[in-house]
């Protein structure tokens, strides 16, 4: 007997208690102690899994040798033997396969799964398309050929936003359904004690939290010539150079916790400068906080930002204006519709559950 029920597409959502324990198996290269918006997503869904009762094994770089990606060697690429990840799957026998990310463990798991043909789903965490062209200088259309080819055999395909969904469809991909955010509500607040670093500094304060790598677009953000100081809260590939560029901006590298929550409670102005994310995990933390967010109009602050809580122009210097006009209360209120239970039971919603003709053909992986 299946532990998981099948769900229509297409933004199904399931609204009741969630179904009986199941064991389910997440498949990502993207993984502590990376720092992310991906990471933190996954993270915060097993633990939401796993306090309902649900089994869940994940299988990520941990345990395997691994080389540093070209360009960040931050992110770690796993090495794994022909058959590992099926072995480990066969081993798992879970009552669902979920591939999180297109690096080498999720394509050898979609190799062993299209092998057997037991079905599972995927996630578009990233605009790979768009961040391997800031980074090779290549085109974006030159890697949807991959994501395509990645993607299709999927029986769902999970997306965070319309958008997101819209660009999808248009390069054929067409087995969608949702898969929201959330924010922790008790430790992202208002009443977040700013940190000692923000005392004296010449206002407004104007943030950026994330990655500091070229696809953020960051340079975009410390170079507006909107007055106050600007702060970074993150590290990466990208900060000795920035910092040497931009000596007035205050780095203060990564911070976690009601340190993060105090970072942005104290700022005025949430900047959010990408061009290449999904979602932007970030942007909902800072409105839980009360801080209004600025941005450019596309996939994710599309989907995220409204009128009362932030702006968007291609001109980030009028966005930043228009959003220090807006309520902080709103932003507050706003953030709060985002939860992460509602988020975990879409995640729930978008599963496939294996038949049992091919739980049999995963478990004769371990005969492999």
């Amino acid at each position: 007997m299946n532990r998981l029920t099948s769900f229509p597409l297409d933004g199904a959502e399931l609204v009741s208690a969630p179904p009986a324990p199941a064991s389910i198996a997440i498949v990502t290269d993207a993984w502590h102690p990376q720092t992310n918006g991906v990471v933190r997503t996954l993270s915060t869904t097993c633990d939401m899994l796993r306090g309902w009762g649900h089994q869940v094994a994940v299988i990520s770089p941990e345990g395997y040798p691994s080389i540093p990606a070209p360009t960040y060697p931050e992110i770690r690429l796993a090495l794994t033997a022909p058959g590992a990840v099926g072995r480990r799957l066969a081993a798992i026998a879970p009552d669902a396969v979920h591939i999180a990310t297109e690096g080498p463990l999720g394509l050898a798991a979609r190799r062993h799964c299209l092998r057997r043909k037991v079905p599972f789903t995927t996630a578009y965490h990233t605009q790979f398309p768009d961040y391997l062209a800031r980074r090779t200088g290549l085109p974006a259309s030159a890697f949807w050929p991959f994501i395509r080819w990645f993607h299709r055999p999927a029986q769902r395909i999970m997306v965070a936003t319309e958008t997101i969904r819209a660009q999808l469809r248009e390069q054929g991909l067409t087995r969608l359904t949702h898969w929201s955010r959330g924010v922790d509500l008790a430790c992202f607040s208002p009443d977040a004690p700013p940190p000692p670093e923000y005392a004296g500094l010449e206002g407004p304060i104007l943030l950026y939290v994330g990655r500091v790598a070229v696809e953020k677009n960051i340079e975009a953000f410390l170079a507006c010539p909107y007055p106050g100081t600007k702060v970074v809260v993150g590290d990466g590939p990208a900060r000795a150079g920035l910092e040497a560029k931009f000596p007035q901006a205050l780095f203060l590298g990564k911070k976690t916790g009601v340190e993060l929550a105090g970072c942005y409670a104290g700022a005025d102005v949430f900047v959010f400068p990408s061009r290449t994310d999904t979602f932007g995990l970030v942007m909902i933390e800072a409105l839980a906080c009360g801080t209004p967010v600025a941005a450019y109009p596309v996939a994710g602050p599309l989907d995220i930002v409204t009128d009362a809580v932030g702006a968007l122009s291609e001109d980030l210097t009028r966005a930043i204006d228009a959003a220090r006009y807006c309520d902080r209360g709103a932003c507050a209120a706003y953030a709060a519709r985002f939860s992460w239970e509602a988020a975990t039971r879409q995640f729930l919603a978008g599963l496939v559950a294996l038949e049992e003709d091919e739980a049999v053909s995963l478990q004769t992986l371990a005969a492999f």
